[in-house]
């Protein structure tokens, strides 16, 4: 019951300082999350938890606020500040790989406390680091582009660019969610869990990404009310 209090909190203090970010210093603020959360998700997701009556890793809320922040950026500000969020990620990964791999061929003090737990935690990232950013780069880029061809559909089949900015947002991201937490799950789990642990680990991550999916539409509404009251 703690588990799942906690991961529900979670959403909305997420969602909640990635609209504040936005609200306070605009597609930079953004950015600033988008590479937070692909540093911290990456750690995070080494711990399994039990929650809503399911198996799965934590990183996933923290995770599916990049894909808020696509969705944002394509909304407010095109599909290039979109894509930037994106290569900022990749980058952010790879540089923190690099730095965190290092930290491990340093010999420690002898009156040192720490090395011992850094080294646990941190001789199991890069596998995570680069399942995560194989995964990421290719989903990320898919919600992008899906987003944008959801929005010209609706726009040419209704002719308005404003509506249906639920269906571009929930359209994009369910679908990108599926490669995302497949590519995921094998990548970075195979051959550590069982198959019937993998497939706990994708059905509840998906089941959290449906849930965080269609939750964080409202705050690409108000992201965009944001946006709309700046631009006046």
């Amino acid at each position: 019951m703690l588990n799942s209090l906690l991961l529900l909190t979670s959403v909305f203090v997420i969602f909640g300082a990635t609209l504040l970010a936005y609200r306070l210093f605009g597609k930079a603020g953004l950015y600033c999350v988008s590479v937070a959360a692909s540093i911290l998700s990456n750690i995070e997701v080494l711990i399994l938890i039990n929650a809503f009556g399911m198996e799965q890793t934590l990183g996933n809320v923290l995770f599916a606020a990049t894909f808020l922040i696509t969705d944002i950026l394509s909304e407010c500000e095109g599909k290039k500040a979109a894509n930037k969020a994106v290569y900022l990620g990749i980058f952010t990964s790879i540089f923190f790989l690099i730095l965190s791999q290092s930290w491990l061929l340093y010999q420690p003090a002898a009156g040192d406390t720490m090395a011992g737990a850094i080294r646990a935690v941190f001789s199991t990232t890069p596998r995570m680091i680069l399942a995560s950013l194989s995964v990421y780069a290719v989903s990320q880029l898919f919600d992008v582009w899906l987003y944008h061809k959801w929005w010209a559909f609706t726009e040419k089949r209704f002719g308005d660019k404003r509506r249906f900015l639920w269906l571009r947002n929930n359209g994009s991201t369910l679908v990108s969610q599926i490669i995302n937490t497949l590519l995921f799950t094998l990548l970075a789990f195979w051959g550590v869990y069982d198959w019937k642990t993998l497939g706990s680990i994708f059905l509840s991550s998906y089941v959290i990404f449906i849930f965080t999916s269609l939750l964080d539409t409202p705050f690409v509404y108000l992201a965009r009310k944001i946006h709309e009251q700046k631009k006046a």
